[in-house]
């Protein structure tokens, strides 16, 4: 089966991004995206077919980062017709299914509806200024406009969670295919503890780094341990709000939170093997693979009770979901005085991981792209 895969952005190492690049891999599959930076991008991209394609958009140099970064990929997307033959054309973050404007036979995996425009529209709206929120509200605005009749006409879509799918039904009057994302479960292992907490992801506000910081200075302050660490460690963007946001929580951080900076695999899997835990801390989550990841490196997850790790995790068997970041330094607390009763939860949590592998992914996904093949 020809897959032909769109993305707007190959420039971060993520979750959405660590999916494509299975896809792309299992089926051989092109890559279509706007912007593609090798350097910060997984480095298995580099031994696929990536073509970079996109349409000058006037003025667009004019606009902050993101806005042009949006708009040179909906404008670009939207006006592609495919030459060449294909048997299903695979979508993932928007605005890549916009597609389907002129072109059929697409599966959208949707890792979520673009949270900024949606549930978290509120939200960023009070954060800037007048000038920004008109700017925004225009942006906005048109994408909700152009994306209606867009994906009416998609003819599947698969999501990764049961949360990412109910926002799906809220805001495209449509249902998908809940198809969990996997993990090597192989190459995850568990070193013992070597006293520091984890948390891996991109420096972003949703992701909530300042509350994981919090939770550790209260857990060093509940505690009196100054021999403890917390490792942040992600991928940071070129968006001006997201570098503000990474300077300011290096100015709240104590001395003991480390920040590493586009880490590699291997460093990212060496930091979960020595974890006293993992921390998790993202708002509403979609689905969330760090917990999946933590599970199969058998350690105790601490997770907000917020989203996809309410599906993924077992609270009180794999780890623990939390209310504020002073429960979250309490738990961290119990995890580093009952050691016994954290390794075995840990090999709970290994147990629990291999529910989630690629295997059974690929299994969900061809039959869903086998479908709209014959569409």
């Amino acid at each position: 089966m020809k897959l032909l895969i769109t993305q707007p952005y190959l420039n971060l190492k993520g979750g959405a991004e660590r999916v494509l690049l299975k896809i792309a891999q299992h089926y051989d599959a092109k890559i279509l995206t706007v912007e593609y930076d090798k350097e910060k991008a997984f480095p298995e991209f580099k031994d696929l077919d990536v073509h970079v394609v996109k349409r000058d958009v006037p003025f667009s140099s004019m606009l902050p980062y993101r806005a042009a970064q949006g708009m040179l990929a909906g404008y670009t997307f939207y006006n592609m017709k495919i030459r060449e033959d294909y048997d299903v054309l695979n979508s993932h973050t928007s605005p890549s299914e916009w597609i389907r404007h002129k072109n059929e036979r697409v599966l959208w995996y949707c890792h979520t509806p673009i949270r900024e425009v949606y549930d978290l529209y509120e939200l960023r709206m009070k954060n800037r200024s007048y000038k920004q929120k008109a700017l925004y509200f225009a942006f906005t605005s048109a994408y909700k406009m152009l994306s209606k009749d867009v994906i009416r006409d998609i003819e599947e879509i698969a999501t990764n969670s049961e949360n990412t799918n109910s926002r799906i039904r809220k805001y495209f009057g449509r249902s998908a295919q809940i198809i969990n994302p996997g993990v090597d479960i192989k190459e995850f292992r568990n070193d013992g503890d070597e006293k520091y907490f984890f948390y891996p992801s991109r420096f972003y506000i949703n992701k909530r780094q300042d509350y994981v910081i919090d939770a550790f200075m209260r857990f060093q302050k509940r505690t009196g341990l100054t021999n403890y660490k917390l490792i942040l460690a992600g991928s940071l963007s070129n968006d001006k709000e997201h570098i503000e946001y990474f300077e300011r929580l290096k100015k709240m951080s104590a001395k003991n939170v480390i920040f590493k900076l586009s880490p590699t695999d291997k460093e990212i899997r060496d930091w979960y093997a020595g974890a006293t835990a993992v921390l998790f801390a993202a708002v509403n989550e979609d689905y969330g693979i760090v917990p999946i990841e933590a599970m199969a490196s058998g350690k105790v997850l601490i997770s907000v009770n917020e989203g996809g790790p309410r599906e993924t995790m077992v609270d009180g068997k794999t780890g623990f979901l939390v209310n504020s970041s002073e429960e979250m330094a309490e738990k961290m607390k119990f995890v580093v005085e009952h050691g016994a009763i954290a390794e075995k939860m840990g090999k709970e949590a290994s147990r629990h991981a291999k529910n989630y592998t690629w295997d059974a992914f690929f299994k969900k996904f061809d039959i869903l792209a086998r479908k709209v093949s014959k569409m």
